[in-house]
């Protein structure tokens, strides 16, 4: 069974993603393939600006609802910012290094929860 307070974190995440403009965004339950994580978040920014602004409309928009990211690791001028929320990671990518990685590809068989193109 899903963890409800999970699942909810990682629909705020996509919210938050798409108040900001992002693309291509998609939620996968990747429980039944890994340990590490319950969700991943995946999606596009066009710009290093823009990748900066879903970073951190992602942080903040969770940070009004009390929850910290663990950690956070890249950077807009590396073309992928990733945050980790525990229950749920998410990768925002500039499209060269998303067609790069294909982590959709790579998590294939996770169950895909939301696509918003």
């Amino acid at each position: 069974e899903p963890d409800p307070t999970a699942l909810a974190m990682a629909h705020r995440i996509v919210e938050a993603a798409e108040d900001k403009k992002a693309s291509d965004i998609m939620l996968l339950d990747v429980r039944a393939l890994t340990a590490v994580t319950d969700y991943f978040i995946i999606c596009s920014g066009q710009s290093e600006r823009q990748l900066g602004a879903v970073a951190d409309g992602i942080a903040e928009g969770l940070k009004e609802g009390g929850v910290l990211p663990i950690g956070r690791e890249g950077g807009s001028n590396a073309h992928w910012v990733l945050l980790d929320f525990g229950a749920a990671i998410v990768h925002v990518m500039a499209p060269p290094e998303r067609e790069f990685y294909q982590l959709e590809k790579l998590w294939a068989d996770a169950t895909l929860l939301v696509h918003v193109q």
